[in-house]
């Protein structure tokens, strides 16, 4: 499912035009990415959480030459799944 079937879908549960669920999903995404940005954790219970965890940097190698190269320490996104999505999607 992209985004364009997301929002459709959404709208049709929420019953109010593709537009509005559009401007709807964008918002919840900006907040969460927001979020994230200043360093905070964004949970929902049951659902899962948002938070950003850090990478070490650390040495790596180039495959098609062999060379080792540096790999700076960077901050990325991570999503951890709740116990009610874990059931949901296991079929429990």
């Amino acid at each position: 499912m992209n985004k364009g079937e997301f929002v459709e879908a959404l709208a049709d549960r929420l019953d109010v035009s593709r537009a509005q669920a559009d401007r709807a999903l964008s918002g919840v995404l900006e907040i969460i990415a927001e979020q994230l940005a200043k360093g905070e954790k964004v949970a929902f219970t049951g659902f899962g959480s948002f938070e950003v965890s850090k990478r070490a940097a650390r040495t790596g190698r180039n495959p098609q030459t062999g060379a080792t190269i540096k790999i700076a320490a960077s901050s990325v996104p991570k999503f951890t799944a709740g116990a009610t999505l874990k059931a949901s999607v296991n079929g429990k």
